[in-house]
């Protein structure tokens, strides 16, 4: 379809609106009809969503038989409900501001972490020590805190803690599996090699039940590891994996000249490494590294395979009380908005670091 370059597609500014349809949404007649019928479409699926979710919806009731006499839209009376056991589980009902403190806490060191002139040594340490009250949190046991044990840790803060962890311990390990693969060592390389494609050849669901079912029978009798710890270390693995041949493309797409001029001036492997070739690979390939890290976001929602109540499980649960059974769509539309807002919040961040570290390559 044929196309004007008047004015640019990026998008409508003010004072221009007329000019930036006629250029890009009605500049031919397939293109017009197209855009009608998509905006008839929009409209329409809008306006029932509206009508269903807000017009007619039943914001408070005390179980579903009330919501469908009070009105026929979406029974929000359900959230109001049940958030509670949404967000935080099966941990204590008195105790849970002790997750949602820990949620607060790593909602606000990730926020940080996301400011350019916050990246220094003390970013690092303020997340040690947020991950270090966090077990205290937790857990309890000590300064007057009733002991939780782990098999409570259930909703918001277990999928947080799942995925913040693995991506923040998987990052490095795909550093060195990338580099791994393309030493010049043969058993390095061999090694890093067969545990990449390793964990990249199953799914996540067989890694999962083989740290959640076979590691325990290749443990000394009587010594055991936490289910959770066992869930982290395997979404870790296989985290890492697919990172590591994101960086191990970064590497690839480097010119050569790179490191011969890294040569040339004689600096050691290591120095080489961190002050010049990983900087240009990792910002080659910062949108491929943040898609797996959205996609590992949301395979968390897998450890319920193993019953570990992340907050898909924590949803589904709350479904089975007979006071609210069959609302399903409120349930998964709630647990869709905090999905949604913490993966659009990750793309959006990504589409902005990557224009501002290529910001002095364009042409």
């Amino acid at each position: 379809m044929a196309t004007t370059t008047a004015v640019p597609a990026s998008g409508p500014t003010a004072g221009r609106l007329v000019p930036w349809l006629k250029a890009n949404l009605f500049n031919s007649v397939g293109n017009s009809i197209i855009t009608i019928v998509l905006a008839v479409l929009l409209f329409w699926i809008l306006k029932g969503l509206v009508q269903w979710g807000i017009i007619d919806a039943v914001w408070s009731a005390p179980n579903m038989r009330a919501c469908q006499a009070a009105g026929t839209g979406a029974c929000w009376a359900f959230v109001g409900e049940k958030w509670r056991f949404i967000l935080f589980g099966r941990y204590p009902f008195e105790l849970q501001w002790r997750p949602a403190l820990v949620t607060l806490m790593l909602f606000a060191i990730t926020g940080a972490s996301f400011v350019p002139k916050l990246w220094r040594r003390e970013t690092a340490y303020a997340w040690v020590a947020v991950l270090a009250v966090s077990t205290v949190l937790m857990y309890g046991g000590i300064l007057g805190l009733e002991y939780v044990p782990s098999d409570l840790w259930s909703g918001l803060p277990l999928t947080l803690i799942l995925s913040l962890l693995s991506m923040i311990l998987g990052f490095p390990l795909a550093v060195l599996l990338a580099l791994g693969r393309r030493s010049n060592l043969p058993v390095v390389k061999l090694f890093c090699t067969a545990a990449i494609e390793i964990m990249r050849g199953v799914p996540l669901i067989t890694v999962l039940f083989m740290a959640s079912l076979m590691l325990p029978l290749f443990l000394p009798p009587g010594f055991t590891v936490d289910k959770q710890l066992r869930a982290l270390v395997a979404i870790t693995l296989f985290l890492a994996a697919y990172q590591a041949e994101d960086v191990r493309a970064g590497l690839l797409a480097l010119p050569k000249g790179q490191f011969e001029a890294a040569d040339a001036l004689g600096l050691s492997y290591w120095r080489k490494t961190k002050s010049i070739v990983l900087p240009q690979a990792i910002t080659i390939v910062i949108p491929p590294l943040v898609g797996n890290l959205i996609g590992n976001f949301k395979n968390t929602s897998l450890v319920s395979i193993i019953s570990l109540l992340d907050l898909m499980q924590t949803t589904q649960v709350a479904l089975i009380d007979p006071n609210w059974r069959g609302l399903t769509s409120e349930a998964y539309l709630f647990l869709a908005a905090i999905y949604f807002v913490a993966c659009f919040a990750m793309s959006r961040y990504s589409q902005w670091l990557e224009r501002r570290l290529n910001k002095g390559k364009r042409r």
